[in-house]
């Protein structure tokens, strides 16, 4: 009979499919199915000792999770904390060396490193470590930025970016560039292949066999490439590549071509033809500005993807090879979607400015 004095466990919808849950799913904790299933057959009536012997466990275990979900209910079948070895280092003694990684410098060094900072404040390295690692503080690393002093930033950012986000109807938008100075490069020795627990690896030191230069315009709504490799990089070629686009796309669209300030991209011979092909609106970014122009990221892609880790014992081997990828990035093309508005980039840049400006006190 059961205990008349006992408390009965008696559960919501909710607590019988919670546990019901927990006992059946086979990535759940084996200690937290096994109360689950010990609070499950409390609830079905009947004595301690019953549920234990149905269960196959002791009658202390089925009292001490049935107490404990009783007065936790769900959260009760959780582990409690358990107590750990006291902390060593005090928030001061972190606070202290915080405020020392931040303002101060080990004597002639430009930055601290784990050794001079333990050295300096009686930590041990592993604690300088951990704490710096908690903070996100990296003394070791810089990084570096440069600022557009184009006085029609603002326009310029506004236009481009428009493009991009609400681009013109019957027209294509495209980021046109030169990824210049590419080098055929043949390593001094054979690559080893990938095998397992070794990477693949190259020799350092690497032989030229001549550069080229590529030029692409990338299309922004379908991310295709037109693509076109010339030895020389100089408005001539420019001109040839401004004429392949011409004769690659349809007559009745416009072609809004995104651009760097380039000096090749302004010479008189350029914008004489520009004055004959009235289809063609050329959209300048701002001086240093590079991140502007979306080709930018497809030559990353070109770049981490296949010319990083290539060998090219000639310049036409070279050519060929890119040649072959982008016919195969044209295939399945990919578009870099933009998402910040102009407004976005100009507030960052704006708040960017005002902690260099207060940083400078």
């Amino acid at each position: 009979m059961p205990n008349p004095k006992a408390e009965p466990v008696v559960l919501s919808e909710e607590e019988q499919r919670v546990l019901l849950a927990w006992s059946r799913r086979r990535k759940t904790a084996q200690a937290l199915a096994a109360r689950a299933r010990i609070v499950l057959r409390c609830a079905e009536g009947g004595t301690i000792g019953q549920a234990a012997a149905d269960l196959g466990v002791s009658r202390d275990m089925v009292s001490k999770w049935r107490s404990r979900f009783l007065v936790g209910r769900l959260d009760g079948l959780s582990d409690e904390p358990r107590p750990g070895r006291p902390r060593l280092i005090t928030d001061d003694r972190v606070e202290r060396m915080i405020t020392k990684t931040l303002e101060e410098t080990p004597g002639k060094d430009t930055h601290w490193s784990t050794r001079s900072m333990a050295s300096a404040t009686g930590l041990s390295q592993s604690a300088v470590s951990r704490i710096w690692r908690a903070f996100g503080l990296k003394p070791h690393a810089v990084e570096t930025w440069k600022l557009s002093t184009d006085p029609q930033f603002v326009d310029k950012v506004r236009d481009v970016v428009g493009l991009y986000m609400a681009p013109p109807e019957n027209a294509l938008v495209l980021a046109v560039d030169e990824k210049s100075q590419m080098q055929a490069i043949d390593r001094t020795a054979p690559i080893l292949p990938l095998m397992p627990t070794t990477p693949a690896r190259m020799t350092h030191d690497y032989v030229r066999h001549g550069t080229t230069s590529l030029f692409a315009a990338f299309d922004v709504s379908s991310g295709s490439v037109i693509a076109q490799h010339y030895r020389r990089h100089r408005h001539q070629e420019f001109l040839r590549f401004l004429k392949l686009i011409d004769a690659a796309v349809p007559q009745e669209l416009d072609l809004h071509l995104v651009l760097d300030n380039y000096a090749t991209h302004k010479t008189p011979q350029v914008k004489n033809w520009l004055l004959r092909h009235p289809r063609f609106h050329l959209h300048f970014t701002p001086t240093s500005s590079s991140w502007l122009n979306l080709v930018e990221r497809w030559f990353a892609e070109l770049t981490n993807r296949k010319l990083r880790r290539s060998a090219h014992r000639s310049v036409t081997a070279l050519e060929k090879d890119v040649r072959q990828w982008t016919n195969e990035w044209n295939a399945n093309p990919k578009p870099f979607v933009w998402t910040k508005t102009a407004d976005d980039i100009l507030d960052a840049l704006t708040a960017y400015c005002g902690r260099i400006n207060d940083s400078q006190h």
